[in-house]
């Protein structure tokens, strides 16, 4: 799972430095609203890249799930202020 939202991170990434250096060195040249347009786009990118990167999927944990450990649940528990868990 983490490596493909790695992989979409970095080919949106990709994405966003091509629109804005394309915009800006190439296609101002010929159109400068092209070229504008291309850098807007190219500034919505990043916020969509760091939603895709951080996603939860389904297989992995949350920073809140138990890992099974006893000892290390009630460690971070205690650190984040709650009691103990009920455990079978």
């Amino acid at each position: 799972m983490y490596a493909r939202r790695r992989r979409g991170y970095f080919l949106l990434m990709g994405a966003c430095l091509v629109l804005f250096v394309g915009g800006c060195a190439v296609v101002r040249l010929w159109s400068v609203p092209v070229a504008v347009g291309m850098c807007v786009v190219a500034a919505l990118i990043p916020p969509v890249a760091a939603m895709v990167a951080n996603r939860k999927g389904p297989g992995d944990r949350w920073w809140d799930d138990t890992t099974g450990d006893a000892d290390s649940d009630d460690l971070w528990d205690e650190l984040d202020g709650r009691g103990k868990r009920d455990r079978p």
